[in-house]
């Protein structure tokens, strides 16, 4: 009788390991039905969910960071910077050339890589502090979103352009569906490729990881280059949703990010941690913003909540890992 208690407490520690962040999840969507009419209706969850496809590829590439024991403070001033470089390739406003959607997103993306692998040598080859070299191109990117647009907003984006922001394939928000491409492609290769493997060697023991034969100073550049990219396609899927590139987009955007991950149950020493946890730490988080905007919660209140959210979930992390 008793081995069928332990049997059935080890079962149950089990279970609440593997699906807290779900189980969080469920109870915070379960307290908004109650506390508003308005949450779960389908226009409101359609808005959740196209909120949440912004942070959620940011959240990808910081979780592809954070893995290697990393961090990238830059994704919001990336997010801005690319948004910028893609309004202003299809921008009417100044009467020049409008070029194609794919000729700015891909110029979008372009930059992100070029500042993710700025930040990678940085940290990689010169072995810069991941939060000292992020937290400067942080400044860099958004000085030289400022520097581009001259303070101003992009105006008159060319409405081909706007369709991967504004547009909906199968009944869902084009930006969601991206999302969900992202989310497939990012779970493949952490999960069933070499590279994958050796990005939790890395973020394991970058040490023991060098001497298997691991390249690590590549791994840790690249995974700050897909950081950089998946930020500037977020700002340009931004730009679409907004229709103008704006200078101050993805204020803090970097804090919901990073929230995410950590919520999502991977750990900021690196190595451990999963994908489908970070969409639901990203989905949780677009739970909280849009409930307590319902709710008309003061921002101020707003980021006391996920201050909260965050501590609580690190410390669940670390329960878990003494227990």
């Amino acid at each position: 009788m008793e081995l069928k208690v332990n049997n059935t407490k080890q079962k149950f520690k089990s279970f609440a390991s593997n699906y807290t962040i779900l189980m969080m999840f469920v109870i915070f969507c379960i307290i908004m039905i109650f506390a508003s009419e308005y949450f779960a209706t389908w226009r409101n969850i359609r808005n959740i969910l196209r909120q949440t496809s912004i942070n959620g590829l940011l959240s990808i590439g910081m979780t592809f960071v954070i893995l290697t024991g990393g961090i990238d403070l830059s994704v919001g001033s990336v997010l801005a910077f690319g948004g910028v470089v893609s309004a202003s390739l299809v921008s009417k406003a100044s009467g020049g050339e409008i070029y194609s959607p794919t000729v700015a997103i891909m110029a979008a993306m372009g930059t992100g890589i070029i500042m993710g692998a700025i930040t990678g040598i940085l940290v990689a080859k010169w072995k810069v502090a991941p939060f000292v070299a992020s937290l400067g191109m942080l400044s860099v990117a958004r000085g030289l979103t400022y520097i581009y647009t001259d303070g101003m907003p992009i105006p008159k984006i060319d409405r081909a352009f706007l369709f991967i922001g504004k547009g909906s394939v199968l009944g869902l928000p084009m930006p969601v569906f991206i999302f969900a491409i992202v989310v497939l492609i990012s779970y493949i290769v952490l999960k069933k490729t070499r590279y994958g493997r050796y990005i939790y060697a890395v973020g394991g023991n970058e040490q023991s990881a060098r001497i298997s034969g691991i390249n690590t100073k590549l791994i840790i550049f690249s995974v700050y280059v897909i950081s950089g990219l998946l930020a500037a396609f977020g700002g340009a899927i931004l730009t679409a949703r907004t229709t103008a590139g704006l200078p101050q987009a993805g204020q803090s955007y970097e804090l919901d990010a990073i929230a995410a991950v950590v919520i999502g149950g991977t750990s900021l020493k690196g190595g451990q941690g999963s994908l489908i946890g970070t969409v639901i730490g990203a989905l949780i988080i677009g739970v909280v913003n849009n409930g307590l905007d319902i709710l008309g919660v003061s921002s101020y209140y707003q980021q006391v909540v996920k201050g909260s959210i965050i501590v609580i979930a690190v410390l669940i992390d670390s329960i878990k890992k003494k227990s």
